[in-house]
Order: structure tokens, then C-alpha cells, then sequence
């Protein structure tokens, strides 16, 4: 099974990535860890497969490049071995039961680079994991956005897409977010209430949602504790099945 863990900066892909592997192979799977981050210095696993061998994003930017410039240059540069590293993932996955991809800190440089899109669309049946961070999380239209974003996410990979709320063990009341991303006509109705042209764009197009989104469950994990890991494994297999949904 392949799982890509995409997400803003900070929203601990990397972390939850080397945290969910440890759960994996204390449950006895076999797992792998591909990164595919240019501008990472450390990470908490030890890759199968990394980016880093090739080009980093820190020497480009002895070459004068600054350093959005330099990550942009890092994946110009990686493409012509895009189909090299889909096949290295490819035969990680024949050999272990989990393959996991850590992609980019900076997310656009993996959404909106023909690296991302071509490495995503020759993997079969990919699986992708939206993570977000509470913090972006202050009113009803944030709900709105994280559920449409996990769409052109989905639309943008052609990957089947889960979002998943990360770190929520800095949390007080979880509750009050799962009421907003899991209850689609409590999040419409706050946010017809809503008085700003911001309440009514997010109105219209939530309203629209359930119309052009498959069916998804919300994920609630942490890395630090790892709460959620279960309820992730368990969707990976119901993905990769054909015996269930991902409701």
C-alpha cells in the first residue's frame, strides 16, 4: 500500500510520516519511507528512497539561487528522472506491506510541479493523505476551505484524497471541529448565518460540496500520541480493497 502525506508547511507531514511508520512496524508490517522533500536537512527516518541524492535544494542556492528559487530549480531538475523514481516506488512496494511518501514542505512545489502531478499519476490507485493544522482553524468559512481544498487536491493528483485535521492533541475540544468537518448541514447552516461576501462565498460552495466530492471521511490524528493511527491503517486497506468505502 502507497500513502503520499501532502500538506502546508508545518503541518507535520515528515513527523507524522516517521510516527506512523513506528506504529506499522511494531504491528508487524514491513514499511518503507520514500522522501521526495529537496530542502529537508534532518529527518526522523531513515529514507528507502530520497530526492536528496540527486539535487538539494542547499546547493542550488550556492549556485545564486534563492530559496524559492532554488526548490522550483531542485524539481525542474528531478523531472527527467520522475520515471526512474516511480519505478524505485514500485518495487518498494512489491517488497513491503506500506510504502510512505513524504512530499515537500512547501505543498505547491509538489501540486503545482509536473514532477508531483506525473510521480502521482503513473502510481496506481494512489492514496493521498490532506494534512492541516488546527491553527488555520479560527471560523466557519476555514472549515469550508479545508474541505474544498482537499478536492482540487484530489482533482489536481488524480489521487483519491482524505483530509486529516494533524497535531490534534494540542487541542481543547475536539469535538467542536469534528461537528464542523464531519456535519456538512451544521457547517451550512453557521455559515448561511454568516453576514460578509466571504459567509456566502463559502455558503455557496459548500452547499455544492456533497454534490462533487465522493464520499471521505475526516481523519483526526497525532503524531505525538498517536491517536488516529488505527482508523488510518484502517482506511488504507479499505482503499486498497474492494471490500469497502472510505465513508
Amino acid at each position: 500500500m502507497i500513502i503520499t502525506f501532502v500538506g502546508t508547511a508545518g503541518s507535520g507531514k515528515t513527523t507524522l510520516t516517521a510516527s506512523f511508520g513506528r506504529y506499522l512496524e511494531k504491528n508487524g508490517y514491513s514499511v518503507a519511507y520514500v522522501n521526495l522533500d529537496t530542502g529537508v536537512k534532518r529527518l526522523p527516518y531513515k529514507p528507502d528512497v530520497d530526492v536528496r541524492q540527486d539535487v538539494t535544494a542547499w546547493d542550488i542556492m550556492e549556485e545564486g539561487y534563492g530559496p524559492n528559487g532554488a526548490i522550483v530549480e531542485s524539481y525542474d531538475r528531478l523531472l527527467p528522472r520522475v520515471s526512474s523514481y516511480v519505478s524505485r516506488i514500485l518495487e518498494l512496494e512489491k517488497r513491503s506491506d506500506y510504502v510512505l511518501l513524504d512530499t515537500p514542505g512547501q505543498m505547491e512545489t509538489f501540486l503545482f510541479h509536473e514532477f508531483g502531478v506525473r510521480l502521482m499519476e503513473n502510481l496506481p490507485e494512489p492514496l493521498a493523505v490532506y494534512l492541516f493544522s488546527p491553527d488555520i482553524l479560527r471560523k466557519p468559512a476555514d472549515f469550508c476551505f479545508v474541505r474544498f481544498f482537499g478536492l482540487m487536491i484530489e482533482l489536481r493528483l488524480g489521487a483519491t484524497t482524505v483530509p486529516a485535521m494533524s497535531k490534534i492533541d494540542t487541542v481543547e475540544r475536539l469535538e467542536h471541529y469534528r461537528r464542523y468537518l464531519d456535519d456538512m448541514e451544521y457547517l451550512n447552516a453557521r455559515l448561511k448565518l454568516e453576514p460578509s461576501m466571504q459567509g456566502l462565498l463559502a455558503h455557496r460552495m459548500c452547499s455544492a460540496l456533497p454534490e462533487l466530492a465522493p464520499p471521505t471521511r475526516v481523519l483526526y490524528v497525532s503524531a505525538k500520541t498517536g491517536e488516529g493511527f488505527e482508523e488510518l491503517e484502517t482506511l488504507a486497506y479499505e482503499h486498497y480493497c474492494t471490500c469497502g468505502d472510505l465513508t
